[in-house]
């Protein structure tokens, strides 16, 4: 009877092993030993440095920026109205006294070319000079090759100072400028960390208002308007950090 019992048992076991082996939760399986744990990955390398231009660019640059400020402001000359900046007070004195404006700008500028050579370096400077004098042989070559035309205030105002403002924006960003308060909002912007076109506002403003002297309210009204585009036009473009061409 005893064999017989422990027959039966052995019987139940037998049958009962399969489910046991199904339902076992299954070992990981080990880990080599001379497995190691993956290395942190290395810090991001750090930003590229600035962008050098090419003497190439360079000068594609400056005689591109300073060909559309000189057509912007041959439309401003055209239409009767000013801008800010020393082209303003040029214009004005040309306005005034009969003068050529590139002669009475050349003049204007003469100042500041000292403080940037003070302040910027005679690398800045002699670029600023160069660009100055083709400004103004510019601006005398355009009504010779265009003619003496006549355009609707609103028009010349608007876009004399849109081309003036990119043309600007182009000499900026190849280190130069057309002097002047240029200069200055330049400098103030290295120094104290205010955006150029915001300080070339002001100081615009203060030249359009003294417009008031030679120019109809009409047209220094719309000569604002212009300035306000020049400017807005370097605020949002030339800021500092942006760009990182040199």
């Amino acid at each position: 009877m005893s064999q017989n019992s422990d027959h039966f048992v052995m019987s139940i076991m037998q049958a009962r092993r399969p489910q046991d082996a199904s339902t076992a939760r299954p070992e990981s399986p080990a880990v080599p030993s001379a497995v190691q744990p993956a290395a942190p990955s290395a810090a991001p390398s750090a930003a590229p440095g600035p962008s050098r231009h090419g003497v190439a660019e360079d000068l594609l640059g400056l005689v591109t920026g300073t060909f559309i400020a000189s057509l912007g402001l041959y439309l401003l000359h055209s239409s009767g109205t000013v801008t800010g900046g020393t082209a303003g007070l040029s214009l004005l004195l040309s306005y005034a006294a009969g003068a050529p404006f590139g002669v009475v700008f050349l003049l204007v500028n003469a100042p500041f070319f000292a403080l940037a050579a003070w302040k910027k370096g005679w690398n800045f400077t002699l670029r600023t000079i160069v660009c100055a004098l083709a400004v103004s042989a510019l601006t005398s070559l355009h009504p010779l090759a265009l003619g003496q035309i006549h355009l609707d205030p609103v028009y010349g105002a608007l876009a004399g100072n849109l081309l003036s403002g990119v043309g600007l924006l182009i000499l900026f960003r190849h280190k130069a400028s057309l002097g002047g308060f240029n200069i200055l909002a330049l400098l103030i912007q290295e120094r104290v960390g205010w955006r150029a076109g915001y300080v070339l506002m002001v100081a615009d403003l203060l030249v359009i208002l003294g417009a008031l002297t030679v120019v109809p309210w009409p047209l220094v009204l719309l000569s604002a308007a212009g300035a306000v585009v020049l400017n807005i036009i370097l605020a949002f473009n030339h800021r500092p950090g942006r760009y990182t061409g040199i």
